[in-house]
């Protein structure tokens, strides 16, 4: 009894130490994983993606995805600037490459700021205020520490208070297993779990401020999600496999829409 006391001690004096708060939302989330860790393993597996993957050559496409991915990356940094979390995405390198694979309907943000697309997606996308309803929201994932959030309750849950901090101090190997479990990443195809419902709607909400203030209308988000959920019947899309979409988040997000829309001052 007077172990299980300790341990619990120990994981709860942990939580509370590595508790912070999401952007915008303000809710308290656990980050367990120092950044500098997260932001290594990140870009090893962004890196082992790309080399397993056929990059496009169609120029004006991929021209378009670096567009609206550099806008929303700009959007981003200003959001967290003026939320006074610019050191949040300290040590963030901003990447956008659009994968060929019409097959795959998918898109996500590594932390760090590493993000791909695949041109499966770019049909439903339609054009770029669509794919920057896509890239804001993935962004959002990003920069709300959703990725950090979700390793570090897998790692509670896969090795307890005292284990944690064992795992943590052997890395890389217990981590990077730990992190490849908790992003599911396969040899295919590099995509996160499905994110929690909560953690759904912060992304939507954070990531519609970002388009707004990217330039882009987030009133054109609703038709984005329609278009999202009607191609969902149609066959298997691999970015809603992985966002699961209750039949009110249409509405959520157009009840965003006024706040959102303060952010909003036209094409930049």
């Amino acid at each position: 009894m007077a172990r299980l006391n300790v341990i619990f001690i120990v994981s709860l004096l942990a939580c509370l130490l590595a508790c912070t708060t999401v952007p915008l939302t303000e809710r308290r989330s656990l980050n367990l994983v120092p950044d500098s860790d997260i932001l290594s393993l990140s870009l090893q597996q962004y890196q082992e993606t790309l080399g397993k993957s056929k990059l496009s050559q169609d120029e004006e496409k991929v021209l378009m995805v670096k567009r609206v991915g550099e806008r929303i990356a700009r959007a981003a940094e200003e959001f967290m600037r003026e939320s006074g979390r610019e050191a949040d995405i300290q040590g963030y390198e901003w990447e956008f490459n659009l994968i060929d694979d019409p097959k795959t309907v998918n898109a996500w943000c590594m932390p760090g700021g590493k993000v791909a697309v695949y041109t499966g997606i770019l049909p439903i996308a339609k054009d770029e205020t669509g794919l920057a309803v896509i890239i804001g929201h993935e962004v959002a994932h990003a920069i709300a520490k959703h990725g950090n959030e979700r390793m570090s309750q897998a790692m509670l849950v896969q090795l307890g208070g005292i284990g944690l901090s064992i795992a943590l101090a052997q890395k890389p190997a217990a981590t990077r297993r730990i992190f490849q479990e908790a992003y599911g990443v396969t040899t295919e195809v590099a995509y996160v779990l499905p994110y929690s419902r909560l953690q759904e709607a912060e992304a939507d909400r954070i990531g519609l401020v970002l388009m707004a203030k990217a330039g882009y209308d987030p009133r054109e988000a609703v038709a984005l999600w329609e278009r999202m959920n009607s191609r969902e019947s149609g066959r298997t899309v691999e970015f809603l496999s992985t966002h699961p979409v209750p039949e009110s988040r249409i509405k959520n997000i157009r009840s965003l829409i006024p706040e959102t829309m303060r952010y909003y001052k036209g094409n930049k």
